[in-house]
């Protein structure tokens, strides 16, 4: 398909002019197109179910998790990637990105890059990928070579393939056993895909990385209670935490806590149990992370 042929190539007729709107004209022409980002990617929940489904299974089995991606595109695999470390406490080799042009183009564009489909393998390959992992490629287009590259060698390895784009019949699907394409329409500035594109892409990013960690027991009612208390923002949260769940108050939860090291999982299990921390640290190892199941295991409580 040629680059013209491209949804996201095609000029927008609503923003025709925008060259010559005055500042409010301008962002409410760029806030109008972006309110129907979120009904593109309505559209294709059941896809992306299937893709948090497929990860969630390989994470619970020892697998990991690779974002692949050049340019915006691996810019937001760096920023879901990491932002899952510190909010739910999982170790920096279990959700990883790997970008066109390495971690200087991170930060200085290095728009060559993605078009070296053979360097996508080579790049991949450095993480002695297995079949217990699971790779999604990241491209608006969706015909983007790094990604593609990145794909076909994780294929070949026998991994699960997911692909991200935002173009019907991209090339990147016909390498994905989960193809998500999610058409947001043309773009305020033409091409431009830093805009609908790449919020689709970061909001079906947050929703499959957050769906799994809920999935994964890292989440209690709608409490983090896998974050990373680094801080004292964080620290105070924990605090809050406990509170919320356990409805002890401030300096139980906080002396706890101390006692825990700020593991929040574990503090809960003791105060809801009625448990000391070894006992709770290990129901919580044997029901792997699960602090429902833990606190039943230890008490017969259902909560």
């Amino acid at each position: 398909m040629e680059l013209t042929e491209l949804t996201t190539e095609i000029r927008n007729e609503k923003s025709k002019n925008i060259d010559q709107m005055n500042t409010i004209a301008m962002l409410r022409t760029i806030n109008n197109e972006d309110k129907t980002v979120a009904y593109a990617v309505e559209k294709v929940l059941e896809d992306i179910a299937v893709a948090v489904d497929q990860i969630y299974i390989a994470l619970s089995n020892g697998g990991r998790l690779f974002y692949i991606g050049a340019g915006t595109s691996g810019r937001l695999g760096v920023m879901d990637s990491s932002e899952c470390v510190p909010t739910f406490m999982v170790s920096e080799e279990m959700i990883q990105t790997v970008m066109a042009g390495g971690e200087n183009a991170i930060i200085h564009a290095a728009e060559g890059a993605e078009d070296d489909e053979a360097q996508g393998g080579l790049d991949l390959r450095q993480y002695h990928l297995t079949k217990k992992d699971v790779v999604i490629g990241i491209t608006a287009s969706g015909r983007t070579p790094y990604p593609i590259g990145a794909l076909k060698e994780a294929q070949h390895i026998g991994a699960y393939t997911i692909s991200l784009s935002c173009n019907n019949h991209s090339k990147i699907s016909k390498y994905a056993d989960c193809p998500i394409e999610v058409i947001v329409g043309p773009e305020v500035l033409t091409g431009s895909t830093r805009m609908k594109a790449a919020t689709a892409h970061k909001m079906i990013l947050n929703m499959m990385s957050t769906s799994v960690m809920i999935k994964l027991g890292k989440v209690y009612e709608n409490l983090m209670i896998d974050v990373h208390a680094s801080n004292v923002k964080l620290k105070e949260r924990a605090k809050n935490i406990v509170m919320e769940i356990t409805d002890v108050a401030y300096l139980e939860a906080e002396t706890v806590l101390e006692q825990t090291n700020y593991q929040v999982k574990v503090a809960i299990v003791m105060i809801l149990a009625k448990a000391p921390y070894e006992k709770s640290l290990q129901a919580l190892t044997e029901q792997k992370g699960y602090v429902r199941e833990a606190i039943h295991s230890l008490s017969g409580k259902k909560v």
